[in-house]
């Protein structure tokens, strides 16, 4: 086990120039206070230094919120308020260092506000159901409630997601208005979309459907509800909220 001033105290860390891009690019993202203990609880678990995005980030942010906060990236858990939850709460860490604890399917590092998960995918994909090659990122789609390889790492993700291309991602998944309503939400809420983003009327007129702030968690129950039902590949662990 690697102590915390051996993650945090090394050359060339990641944060300064992660600092610059978030300024520079030309995404709109808020950057949170990080809590001092949960930012330390996720370092000491994850056993990655901050020369990494991921240790950087969850050192010396509570999270990012990216594109008025249509997504959020983890990081070491906001302290204001009811604030972002950390990597460690989101993934359900051990309270204190255990060197045999690894997350089951893969490390769930941001979601998007209407159910979208973001994941790094673990040692062995297949075996948890999920596409794409090891420590790649995957999203799991809740218009489709599918999984789907994204074939970046977690450092090329982070960029992506401050290069402006978020609205080709998202082409069919944004309303009218969607950028006051995520910027409107509590940190632990989402939006409910109904007809489900999955149903053919919500693919047929997104404009159509209505949406409501929801807990983020039942955002996530109902996608991993209707999974199932469906008879899709169980998508496993979205996350805790």
């Amino acid at each position: 086990m690697r102590q915390i001033d051996e993650l945090v105290h090394v050359e060339d860390p990641a944060w300064p120039g992660l600092r610059e891009t978030v300024s520079a690019g030309p995404v709109p993202v808020r950057v949170l206070p990080a809590d001092s203990g949960e930012s330390r609880r996720s370092l000491v678990q994850l056993q990655v230094t901050a020369r990494s995005v991921l240790g950087a980030l969850a050192w010396n942010c509570g999270g990012l919120l990216v594109d008025d906060g249509w997504v959020r990236v983890y990081g070491g858990g906001s302290r204001a308020g009811a604030g972002l939850a950390s990597l460690a709460q989101v993934n359900g860490f051990p309270a204190d260092f255990d060197p045999h604890w690894r997350p089951a399917a893969g490390l769930v590092v941001g979601h998007d506000v209407v159910g979208g998960v973001f994941a790094l995918n673990g040692p062995d994909p297949a075996a948890a159901g999920r596409p794409g090659a090891p420590g790649q990122m995957t999203y799991f789609a809740p218009e489709t409630l599918a999984w789907e390889a994204m074939g970046l790492s977690h450092s090329q993700w982070v960029t992506w997601l401050l290069s402006g291309r978020l609205d080709t991602f998202y082409d069919g998944l944004r309303w009218p208005g969607w950028r006051r309503d995520a910027g409107a939400l509590g940190l632990s809420q989402g939006i409910s979309v109904y007809p489900f983003l999955w149903s053919d009327e919500a693919h047929a007129d997104l404009a159509a459907t209505s949406r409501r702030p929801v807990p983020m968690s039942e955002v996530i129950a109902v996608a991993e509800e209707f999974a199932r039902q469906t008879g899709t590949p169980d998508p496993g662990f979205l996350g805790g909220m």
